[in-house]
């Protein structure tokens, strides 16, 4: 069986997990405190971080790195594009969520809201979760001016971008923490992605202490 070790609410693993739902990959979920830094854990990864993906008798970790191998090996159905042009925007959007959308939202409002307490590390600091709530406006309207041109954020098609995309997005929903109402062209693509099947488990997660908000779960949003 293949084993993936993730926090329910951190971004990358909830990336690596929709990848392998939507291509029908059957794998366990293991809870990982990796901050606890357990001998064990560290072995399997010496960064120290979730994700990590037990599959084809290996240990992997990075998501994105995770998520090349699992296209590559399971390239049906394809969430990478068919041009080195389209691939490239695909990576520059990944990127662009993973790197600055993190730094200037996700670890700024899924962190200091969730992650402190759960890892014992005291109160949120109101400075960041300002901080992470002035930015998550103009990414939504970046987003929205994406796709205000393409069906999808890198194009015409689902990509890898849009799962990436999701990720955050999802883990901040879960908290309440992104207006739905600011870009009507962002809900639209957030209510096309969550309505796929892929996005099933991630719908269904429950952080003890942290339940969430009625529409998290709710299609119809």
């Amino acid at each position: 069986m293949n084993r993936l070790f993730h926090v329910p609410l951190s971004p990358y693993s909830r990336k690596v997990r929709l990848v392998l739902a939507e291509k029908k990959i059957e794998v366990e979920l293991v809870e990982e405190r990796y901050w606890e830094q357990d001998p064990d854990f560290m072995r399997r990864n010496p960064a120290g971080k979730v994700p990590v993906l037990r599959m084809d008798g290996r240990s992997m970790s990075e998501s994105q790195a995770i998520c090349e191998y699992v296209e590559e090996t399971h390239p049906t159905p394809a969430l990478m594009p068919g041009t080195a042009a389209e691939r490239y925007e695909t990576r520059r959007l990944i990127f662009w969520f993973d790197d600055k959308f993190h730094a200037e939202v996700t670890s700024k409002l899924l962190f200091e809201r969730v992650n402190k307490k759960v890892m014992g590390q005291g109160y949120p600091d109101s400075k960041n979760v300002k901080f992470g709530a002035q930015k998550i406006k103009y990414h939504l309207d970046y987003m929205g001016w994406l796709l205000d041109q393409r069906r999808w954020l890198a194009g015409d098609v689902m990509t890898l971008a849009d799962f990436t995309a999701a990720a955050h997005l999802s883990c901040l929903d879960y908290i309440s923490d992104v207006d739905w109402n600011r870009n009507a062209n962002v809900k639209d693509w957030y209510a096309k992605i969550k309505s796929r099947p892929a996005f099933r488990g991630l719908l269904a997660d429950q952080v003890p202490g942290f339940p969430p908000p009625a529409h998290y779960a709710d299609l119809d949003f």
